[in-house]
């Protein structure tokens, strides 16, 4: 990924999943890199790796985006490490799986305000910079559950629409600037997400699950093209393209089935 050889970075919950990929192809085609995550730990491990194996700097913020205030602290943070981020990956999130009554309330809020909120708000901060250079990127991490209801997560899937509509109308905005936003939609990936999620076991059936650096791969060749939005893997691009044929109450109610949660006996 060479288009920010030399350049900044800031990626969101990097310390596993798709933003460990992200972080890793990125360091790769020489970028620097800002990774922030909940974990310290695995972030100085990561930052040790990538700055070791690819010669270039890294530097770490350790913050949780549930808490609303954690975006400006992060912003603080570049401004006073004189760092231009000149791609900013909003990757972090999380989901929720079970009937919607029995899932905490304290867990969907943070879900909203992690999927949606600190997305809005980090966005918010550093455009305005990249508009005045006329320079600068965005990608941030939709799904496949982003053009469809899905029972049993629904929170989570309506927070990935509002992602995913949220790239796609910044990315004409923007496009007048220079500044290019792309929204990431993966399907089932090989990640920490379902056993965060909890829903190992739906996980575990599906046979087209993807690596995380090859999302990763995918999202970002596609920023660098211009694209406004990427479904990662042919087969979950022909499943988004399918659901146009039929109505979106048979496409909920094959969802529901498909993801009902198991009676115990």
């Amino acid at each position: 990924m060479t288009p920010w050889s030399g350049k900044w970075a800031l990626v969101t919950g990097a310390s596993a999943g798709i933003g460990t990929a992200l972080a890793g192809e990125l360091a790769r085609g020489g970028t620097n890199l800002v990774l922030t995550a909940r974990r310290r730990e695995r972030l100085e491990e990561l930052s040790e790796k990538l700055t070791s194996d690819h010669n270039i700097q890294t530097r770490i913020f350790v913050g949780d985006l549930t808490e609303p205030e954690t975006p400006e602290k992060i912003f603080q943070f570049t401004k006073e490490q004189g760092i231009e981020v000149e791609l900013l990956v909003n990757n972090a999130g999380f989901g929720a799986y079970g009937e919607f009554p029995t899932v905490e309330m304290r867990r969907l809020t943070d879900m909203v305000q992690v999927n949606c909120s600190a997305v809005v708000h980090l966005t918010r901060l550093y455009l305005p910079e990249m508009v005045a250079r006329r320079h600068g990127d965005v990608l941030i991490l939709a799904s496949t559950a982003s053009f469809q209801s899905v029972p049993y997560i629904s929170t989570y899937a309506a927070t990935k629409a509002f992602d995913l509509l949220f790239a796609e109308g910044l990315a004409e905005e923007m496009k007048p600037y220079g500044i290019r936003v792309c929204a990431l939609c993966p399907g089932s990936t090989e990640s920490e997400f379902a056993d965060v999620a909890g829903q190992t076991h739906i996980a575990a059936t599906r046979a087209n699950r993807e690596t995380a650096e090859k999302v990763a791969r995918t999202g970002l060749r596609a920023l660098a093209a211009g694209k406004s939005y990427v479904v990662s893997g042919l087969g979950n691009y022909l499943g988004t393209l399918g659901q146009r044929l039929v109505s979106r109450r048979f496409v909920a109610r094959v969802a529901a089935r498909m993801f009902k949660p198991q009676k115990s006996s």
